[in-house]
């Protein structure tokens, strides 16, 4: 791999953490919030449906997952398994392209549905 797309590689997980880093922080302090004031998960998710607010969150959320877990499982696969090339994006990739799909599918059930 060139020295160019190692570098856009480190990029997109920096910056993919620095999103995850704040929404980790905005849905815990979400979720202590609501439980202090008694809320339930049904009240809750009853709050959310139909939010384009939450909506957009919870996706951008799940959109900073789906880039910064494939690539931090292809650094876990090349150190622990010494996987190499090809074969190790592809199995890294289509785990992302499972986690953006299942988690965009729950985005839709949650705030849509």
């Amino acid at each position: 791999m060139s020295a160019a797309t190692e570098a856009r590689l480190w990029y997109a997980q920096r910056i993919s953490a620095m999103v995850l880093a704040l929404c980790v922080t905005v849905h815990l302090a979400t979720l202590v919030y609501a439980t202090h004031e008694g809320l339930t998960a049904a009240a809750i998710l009853g709050r959310t449906q139909g939010s384009i607010l939450a909506g957009s969150f919870y996706a951008l959320f799940v959109i900073a997952c789906a880039i910064h877990v494939p690539i931090g499982l292809a650094r876990v696969f090349e150190e622990w398994l010494r996987w190499r090339g090809r074969v190790m994006w592809v199995a890294t990739l289509m785990i992302g392209a499972v986690t953006l799909g299942l988690g965009l599918c729950a985005v839709y059930a949650v705030v849509i549905k």
